[in-house]
C-alpha cells in the first residue's frame, strides 16, 4: 500500500513526452500504486503547479510526495526547474528524482549540484523500468521518514 505518515502520495511526472508520461503512470499502477498521479509538461507548468498559480488552485494542484523530474523540456527545463525549487524554502523539502535519458556525467553532477535527491537514467525496456518505479516507490514512499 503507498501510505504514508500523509496517508495517500501523489507523483507528480514533469515531462514533455506523452508516451514517457504514459508509461511512467502504466508502471506505477502496475506496481500496484493506486493514489493520485499528475503530470505537467514542461518547467513553466511545473512550478504554476507547484506555487497553485494560474490554471491550477489550491484544490485543483495538490502538494505532491514525490516529483519524477525530465531535464530535457521545453520553455524552462528540468535544471531551471530544480534550481527553483531547491531555491525555494517553501518547495525545498519536496523529495526530486530526475528520471532522463542524458547518461552524460555533467548532467548528474549538475543535477546533484543543484540538490537533486537521486538520478535515474530512463530505460529503454519497459521491465526494467517497472522494476525502477518498485524501487523509488519503495524507497521514498514506503522506507524514507519525510517531513510533514
Amino acid at each position: 500500500m503507498s501510505t504514508s505518515k500523509f496517508g495517500t502520495a501523489l507523483i507528480l511526472i514533469a515531462d514533455d513526452d506523452a508516451d514517457d508520461r504514459m508509461f511512467l503512470e502504466q508502471a506505477l499502477r502496475q506496481i500496484g500504486f493506486m493514489h493520485d498521479v499528475r503530470s505537467v509538461e514542461d518547467g513553466e507548468e511545473l512550478l504554476d503547479y507547484l506555487h497553485q498559480r494560474r490554471a491550477y488552485t489550491k484544490d485543483t494542484a495538490p502538494r505532491p510526495t514525490l516529483l519524477i523530474l525530465d531535464l530535457n523540456m521545453p520553455r524552462m527545463n528540468g535544471f531551471q526547474a530544480l534550481k527553483e525549487i531547491k531555491d525555494n524554502p517553501e518547495l525545498r523539502r519536496l523529495p526530486v528524482v530526475v528520471m532522463s535519458t542524458s547518461t552524460a556525467d555533467e548532467d548528474i553532477v549538475r543535477s546533484y549540484n543543484l540538490g537533486v535527491n537521486s538520478f535515474v537514467i530512463k530505460p529503454f525496456n519497459y521491465t526494467r523500468l517497472v522494476e525502477i518505479i518498485g524501487a523509488l516507490k519503495t524507497y521514498w514512499l514506503e522506507t524514507v521518514q519525510l517531513p510533514e
